[in-house]
């Protein structure tokens, strides 16, 4: 089936939000007092962009914020402090996830990850209110209402599964009463939200219940990933997505928003797949993937968050695997993977869509006007496992009063920004050194090449090969 796409240049646009900027994931809090983690961080938000950063566990023992020691109730805001300091002062905001349980403050001994995070509701929640009341008026004396104003608070991390919440759906709701209270009672125009659930779970309930007992919601989070309530358990991930349509996650967030109507919708969480080790996650694969998603939801969310901007992670272990098939968009080294480079290119996109006529079964197409004398013709080649794909020859028939100037065209594909193949092709080495890191840096790069243009009475074509899992950004100057 060919794949030709139809685009007027002299159209009116429409809005192109970008949503892929405004948040990112990351493991716990701990790690962003990490050297690593926040030259990492830096270089994230100097070429992507990202505004927000949401990570799990503020709450948890090692941050010391709350603890009881000698019948006396001890609380220490400095590690946090320490890292709010240095988003801030490098243009970033926390997107506060409040988690998890504080010794102090447990209800029973249940835990999740390596790292212990306790999952139980607080045996005291008028204790726990004052907690994040002493909390947020700290960081407004700290930083001002201005600026907290700006931040948003998310309470818990997916608490319809067991695994992060031993309570109920009503115990969780409570939590959310005492705690939407807390902030509030602080500065009424600070944002809070939820329930930040996993798989688009509980939204209905919890926005009954907040309308019920007069509660504030701010924005509505949850989180999904392709693999959710797909193949059987048991099943590997690529036997999981080769059930899943192409469409699945579009699908779902149109039902969000037909559910939630005009409020904020924030999806803090999602990924090609909710594995921590599946090998798609260091290709090109995950590149289109997040490439095409981001931009056919970009009209209907508020924050789209990609878990996560680094493999710097362990919630299991912290593999010393160069590319471990984790979740991040850069390697333990910083080095950047495909899908880094995807988030690279939709940074430099401009917010103008124009209308694009044309489908087909794997080949997706967007134009966008980055200014008065450039536009942005966007293109996709992307498939779930074990379903069908090829090299497609892809032709753009554009319609345009004015010329076509200097064209350049840039891609991440097999060929193009792959430091993981360039890794392969070293042996695999399970450690790098410094020279072998330069190496697959340079690998990783985004480049520009010359492309062509075959000229029109009434505008241009443009005709290129796109491989499977392709993604190709052309741009073009337009001339008089």
């Amino acid at each position: 089936m060919p794949a030709t796409f139809t685009c007027n240049l002299d159209a009116p646009g429409s809005e192109l939000a970008h949503v892929w900027s405004h948040t990112v994931g990351s493991g716990r809090a701990l790690l962003a007092l990490r050297a690593d983690w926040q030259a990492q961080m830096r270089k994230t938000r100097a070429e992507l962009g990202v505004r927000h950063v949401r990570f799990h566990g503020l709450l948890n023992d090692e941050m010391c914020t709350y603890l009881i020691e000698c019948d006396k109730d001890m609380y220490s805001f400095f590690n946090a402090d320490q890292i709010f300091d240095f988003l801030v002062s490098i243009g970033m905001k926390p997107f506060v996830e409040l988690s998890f349980m504080p010794t102090a403050l447990q209800s029973g001994g249940d835990i999740v990850f390596f790292y212990k995070a306790n999952v139980t509701p607080p045996r005291d929640y008028a204790k726990w209110a004052d907690l994040i009341t002493r909390l947020v008026k700290h960081w407004v004396d700290r930083y001002g209402a201005a600026e907290v104003r700006s931040w948003y608070f998310e309470v818990w991390n997916e608490p319809d599964l067991d695994a992060f919440w031993k309570g109920s759906q009503v115990d969780y709701f409570k939590l959310y009463q005492y705690t939407a209270n807390a902030i509030k009672s602080v500065e009424a125009q600070l944002r809070v939200g939820g329930p930040a659930t996993a798989n688009d779970k509980w939204i209905p309930d919890f926005l009954e219940f907040c309308a019920a007992n007069k509660l504030p919601v701010d924005f509505v989070s949850t989180h999904h990933y392709p693999t959710d309530a797909l193949g059987k358990p048991g099943d590997d991930t690529e036997t999981q997505l080769s059930d899943a349509p192409r469409d699945v996650l579009i699908q779902r967030v149109r039902a969000m928003r037909n559910t939630i109507g005009d409020r904020k919708l924030c999806y803090t969480e999602w990924n090609s797949s909710s594995n921590p080790f599946f090998e798609f996650h260091d290709r090109p694969y995950a590149a289109a993937f997040l490439f095409k998603n981001m931009l056919e939801v970009a009209d209907l969310v508020h924050c789209y968050s990609w878990w996560t901007f680094s493999d710097i992670f362990e919630e299991n272990y912290f593999s010393s695997v160069p590319f471990h098939g984790g979740f991040g968009l850069q390697t333990i080294h910083g080095i950047a993977k495909p899908s880094y480079r995807a988030m690279q290119l939709l940074h430099g996109l401009g917010d103008a869509r124009l209308p694009v006529q044309g489908s087909h079964a794997t080949v997706d197409a967007w134009a966008v006007r980055t200014d008065d004398t450039h536009v942005d013709l966007l293109l996709t080649n992307h498939a779930f496992p074990r379903h069908d794909i090829a090299t497609e020859t892809v032709t753009w028939h554009v319609q345009s009063s004015r010329k076509a100037g200097r064209a350049e065209i840039r891609r991440v594909d097999d060929d193009h920004c792959n430091a993981r193949q360039a890794w392969v092709d070293m042996g695999s080495p399970r450690y790098l050194d410094a020279t072998q890191i330069a190496e697959l840096e340079q690998v990783s790069q985004l480049k520009s090449e010359s492309l062509a243009v075959a000229r029109r009475d009434d505008g241009f074509d443009i005709r290129l090969n796109l491989p499977p899992h392709g993604i190709a950004a052309a741009r073009l100057e337009l001339i008089a």
